[in-house]
């Protein structure tokens, strides 16, 4: 059966399980474990006369004392901070933090602290600081160290996406934005909101499950990786919620993070899915933060992907023994299972929620599905109307 609800094209690719291709990122250090960033900021900087601007929000700059205990561990390396990176990084934000940092051309790097916004933010700053010197004759991409206190698994790409005027999320992509160093530390994954910690354990796992069925991602290492970060997610989410201050905890599911979305490499083409085109069409227009879309519509997506290509049932299918559904050898019928398990998943985690709630009137269902589709009407944009009304 035809696979349909792909944005990419299908392609002889690196799918199959012993031929293909993985094309890693320039990712060149990873450092995970408490006390992570103490330990090892200072060795991950370029060079000894590197100059260090900090990006990052409002509540992890004025609520907590992560921003400070950074900026104190960088001392001389230290040359500004820019904290009003907002959610879905609006582009006005954007324009002010590039042209701090084009004031001063000491800045060879830049320090991400925070979740997604954050961390899209300073790969987008990069991207315009290029493109502006290159308007001069030069061109410099930004090193980047990032320190995520989510789960959104934001620093594992080299594309950032943001908001434009009209509210509409777009984004830049470069080889060059991936980010150099990434440093998981537990401690600052304790002041994080439990709801925003969980939900984007959600996004991570939206990661996952739609790598599954993309037509360009690699068997290995990225396929393996995806279904061991989808059980890590189902093991360790619930410990999470009864004990968000156990650090071992919120380490394993910072890893399980990075391998739901560390090994999409260069050579993946396109978006991932239409749980991802949803969560975009949802997510800057209705400020809904995209941990929430996940939640609120992964697991509907799989089970539409299971029940409409029987390819696409198969790779869905072996998810099931990684998050505990015992197989029946239907791979259709596995696949709808998985998909139940995440909805069911959602609801343990108190993460259920409707449009109706979020304050999305239903004449926004058009606007939705043709944003998601690209469609007017048609098959397709019919199934994904469906499942939107489904979300009510």
């Amino acid at each position: 059966m035809a696979k349909i609800f792909d944005n990419v094209v299908s392609v002889d690719s690196s799918q199959h399980p012993l031929s293909g291709l993985w094309k890693p990122t320039h990712l060149q250090r990873l450092h995970y474990g408490p006390g992570s960033v103490d330990r090892h900021l200072l060795e991950c900087l370029p060079n000894e006369n590197s100059k260090a601007f900090i990006i990052t929000g409002s509540s992890l700059a004025n609520k907590t004392g992560l921003i400070k205990q950074v900026e104190k561990l960088l001392g001389k390396h230290h040359a500004g901070t820019f904290d009003k990176i907002g959610q879905h990084a609006p582009v006005k934000q954007l324009d002010e933090a590039t042209e701090l940092v084009l004031k001063d051309e000491s800045i060879d790097t830049i320090i991400s602290v925070g979740g997604g916004s954050p961390i899209d933010s300073s790969k987008a700053i990069s991207y315009r600081l290029n493109e502006r010197k290159k308007e001069a004759g030069g061109g410099q991409f930004l090193y980047h160290i990032s320190i995520p206190t989510t789960l959104s698994a934001a620093e594992c790409t080299l594309g950032a996406g943001y908001t434009n005027e009209n509210g509409m999320k777009t984004g830049v992509a470069a080889p060059q934005l991936a980010p150099s160093v990434i440093l998981y530390d537990s401690t600052f994954g304790l002041e994080t909101p439990p709801w925003l910690f969980m939900s984007t354990g959600m996004r991570a796992m939206d990661h996952a499950m739609e790598l599954m069925y993309h037509p360009t991602s690699t068997e290995m290492p990225c396929r393996w990786m995806a279904m061991f970060a989808a059980g890590e997610l189902f093991k360790n989410l619930p410990k999470y919620k009864q004990n968000p201050k156990d650090e071992e905890v919120i380490t394993r599911l910072q890893l399980a993070a990075f391998a739901s979305l560390g090994f999409l490499a260069l050579n993946v083409k396109g978006g991932l899915g239409l749980s991802h085109t949803l969560g975009y069409a949802l997510g800057s227009p209705y400020q809904i933060p995209h941990g929430i879309t996940s939640c609120l519509t992964l697991g509907h997506v799989v089970k539409l992907k299971a029940q409409s290509s029987d390819d696409d049932a198969a790779q869905l299918a072996r998810m099931a023994p990684f998050i505990g559904v015992k197989s029946s050898g239907d791979n259709q019928k596995d696949g709808v299972a998985v998909g139940d398990a995440i909805l069911d998943l959602v609801k343990s985690l108190d993460l259920k929620t409707t449009l109706t709630e979020k304050g999305v009137g239903k004449d926004q269902i058009h606007t939705i599905v043709n944003l998601a589709t690209r469609q007017e009407s048609g098959p397709v944009y019919d199934k994904v109307k469906e499942l939107v009304e489904g979300l009510y």
